[in-house]
């Protein structure tokens, strides 16, 4: 199957905790991050989630926001710092590549943010990507 989701990093599945409803699974990714994905616990059982599991975590480039320094007091899960690779801005939004270890994210902003963030290739940023903004799918 193809995806539209510019963002499809591989991972294994940490951990998972159960809740009445959702469930919260880590995973490790190839470059040694970890990313949380918060889906339903009916998914989770579906797609037979468990520790050891390879999985896709899937990121819609539109669900990625960024930020040019540390961040702190958010409640946002995941966090990966990161370099940009390339920016390019249309009427009114900007594509913005990011290298990050062992892999490489595709985040939609405002060209209005671009430019006040001052992206260009080489600038340092965090990719802030919220839990329940994480798909998961299994082969």
């Amino acid at each position: 199957m193809s995806l539209s989701i510019r963002n499809q990093l591989p991972g294994t599945v940490t951990g998972v905790t159960d809740g009445a409803v959702m469930a919260t699974v880590k995973v490790h990714l190839g470059g040694g991050q970890e990313v949380t994905a918060a889906i339903t616990l009916e998914a989770a059982r579906e797609l037979g989630i468990a520790e050891g599991v390879a999985v896709q975590a899937l990121i819609k480039s539109t669900e990625i926001s960024l930020a040019t320094g540390t961040v702190t007091g958010l409640s946002i899960r995941n966090r990966l710092p990161g370099t940009v690779t390339d920016v390019t801005t249309g009427g009114a939004m900007a594509s913005v590549k990011v290298s990050v270890e062992g892999a490489e994210l595709t985040a939609a902003i405002t060209k209005e943010s671009a430019a006040e963030l001052g992206l260009a290739p080489g600038s340092s940023v965090v990719a802030l990507i919220k839990s329940t903004e994480v798909s998961l799918a299994t082969a």
